[in-house]
C-alpha cells in the first residue's frame, strides 16, 4: 500500500498489516509465541515494519484464529496449520470450479440455436 492511500481505505483492506504482534495476540487471546509458531509453520507470513516488527492483517488474524481453535481442541500446532492450509486450498478450488461451471453454462446457453 502506498503512503498516499487514504487511511480509511487502508483500514477497510483485509490484507493491510494494521496489527502489531502484541495487539494480534491480545485479539486472539493467545501469546506472541503462538503467532511466531504459526509463522514458522508457514501458515501466515506477517509483513515487517521498517523497524523489523511483525505486522498482521485481519485476514491473517482470521487464519490464526482458526488454527487456535484446532490447537485448543488438542491438535498439534503443525497439524493445525496444515489443516488450515488444506481447508483454504479446498475453498479456493471450489470457488474456481464454481466459476468454471458458471462460464460453461453461459457458453452453452449462448451456443444454443434456440436462443436469440
Amino acid at each position: 500500500m502506498e503512503a498516499d492511500t487514504p487511511l480509511s481505505d487502508r483500514l477497510d483492506d483485509d490484507d493491510y498489516p494494521a496489527y502489531t504482534m502484541g495487539r494480534a495476540a491480545e485479539m486472539l487471546g493467545t501469546t506472541p509465541g503462538f503467532l511466531r509458531a504459526i509463522g514458522e509453520a508457514r501458515l501466515i507470513t506477517p509483513l515487517r515494519s521498517e523497524g523489523g516488527h511483525r505486522r498482521y492483517s485481519r485476514y491473517q488474524l482470521r487464519i490464526a484464529a482458526r488454527a487456535r481453535e484446532l490447537v485448543d481442541r488438542g491438535t498439534p500446532i503443525e497439524a493445525a496449520c496444515r489443516i488450515v492450509i488444506l481447508e483454504d486450498q479446498l475453498e479456493e478450488a471450489q470457488r474456481i470450479n464454481a466459476e468454471y461451471r458458471r462460464a460453461a453454462r453461459e457458453a452453452a446457453a449462448g451456443s444454443d440455436p434456440g436462443q436469440g
